[in-house]
């Protein structure tokens, strides 16, 4: 079960705290167990400083606690703090990564014909690169746009193999399948189903998408379509 470690100091010295945290991370690459590490200073004070560190488990957690590198770096903190450090020990009982979600619901929903999705996560400069476009798609509307040109050629869903979060971008590996049903690219209905992976980068501000790349096999479709040789 994944382990958080919330620790609370207070220091008039909160730029040699953080000098220190880049020791401990240098001194004990690859050896610390921790995956993820996070610092806050309390916007009404700016002394009572907070760090967040994520482990695989508590088991994780007190091998990282015994290295050497730790202790060192703990006396060196309590020396920086005006009292004793406080923690906090927590088993992580849910984690609910909403941009992940967000970027879930762009792919899936849209091909249904439900564009709420779009409504309410895309901001109005929203830009859209995509390497097989002319131009980038600019603000929701072009975006629905386009995917309604998509559904008159294409009874087509996405499936979601993985996604990746950090800071405000979600990264999503997914597959497109899709049976020709209108006119693509000049070409009438063949009826065939196609098939084609790729990934979508999201850049998100406030929670409402303001950017997207696009990476996928265009070419394997074409083929799949017969509108390329094999």
């Amino acid at each position: 079960m994944t382990f958080v470690q919330i620790v609370e100091c207070r220091t008039e010295r909160p730029d040699e705290l953080n000098r220190l945290m880049d020791s401990w991370i240098e001194m004990t690459e690859g050896k610390r167990t921790a995956t993820h590490s996070m610092v806050g200073a309390d916007r009404e004070d700016a002394r009572h400083v907070v760090e967040i560190v994520e482990f695989p488990s508590y088991e994780a957690a007190m091998r990282n606690s015994g290295l050497p590198e730790t202790d060192r770096i703990f006396q060196e903190m309590v020396a920086l703090c005006q009292e004793p450090p406080t923690f906090t020990n927590l088993d992580l009982v849910r984690d609910d990564q909403f941009l992940k979600n967000a970027a879930r619901r762009m792919l899936v929903d849209p091909p249904t014909g439900d564009m709420s999705a779009i409504d309410e996560l895309v901001a109005a400069d929203y830009r859209d690169h995509d390497p097989t476009m002319e131009q980038d798609v600019v603000g929701p509307a072009a975006v629905k746009e386009m995917i309604e040109n998509y559904r008159r050629a294409f009874d087509f869903s996405f499936t979601i193999d993985s996604q990746i979060a950090e800071g405000n971008q979600v990264c999503t590996r997914w597959t497109w399948r899709g049976t020709h049903i209108g006119e693509f690219m000049g070409m009438s209905a063949t009826h065939r189903t196609a098939e084609s992976t790729g990934m979508t980068i999201w850049r998100f501000e406030d929670g409402m998408a303001k950017e997207g790349w696009w990476s996928w096999d265009a070419v394997a479709m074409m083929r799949q379509l017969g509108m390329m040789p094999g």
